[in-house]
């Protein structure tokens, strides 16, 4: 039984499975801390939400990338995944209070296609950064 959890197929459905319930459950997260909701602004046709969150999904994504490469099990694989969430987050609320003369949600909710795009890059752009730093 234990080659069936070595298997190398069984092991990337399993990496897949719970990356993207993660994602799912961290996305649900970002809709509760911003002042706009992303699937009816993405549907309207507000191409800054769309890389906003566009970005939030890569920035994600990545960080369980790198997860996924540096450890052995599941379960140290998801701690570590949170933990890059968390600091993704944290990004976030670093840009809100980095820009003081504007709202970065509502310049998104808006349609700022710069504020969006950089609000994508900055997700990207930390991913890249918190996944370096995943021993």
């Amino acid at each position: 039984m234990d080659s069936f959890w070595e298997n190398a197929f069984i092991q990337t459905a399993g990496y897949y499975s719970v990356t993207v319930l993660c994602i799912v459950l961290f996305l649900f997260v970002f809709e509760l801390v911003t002042k706009y909701k992303n699937w009816e602004e993405i549907k309207k046709g507000n191409i800054s939400v769309a890389m906003a969150t566009g970005g939030k999904i890569f920035g994600i994504a990545n960080v369980f990338r790198h997860s996924i490469l540096h450890h052995d099990t599941l379960f140290v694989m998801i701690g570590w995944g949170i933990f890059g969430f968390f600091l993704l987050l944290t990004g976030y609320f670093i840009f809100e209070f980095l820009t003081p003369k504007f709202n970065i949600d509502k310049e998104i909710e808006k349609d700022n296609r710069a504020v969006g795009f950089i609000s994508l890059v900055i997700s990207v752009g930390l991913s890249y950064v918190i996944g370096a730093g995943i021993p």
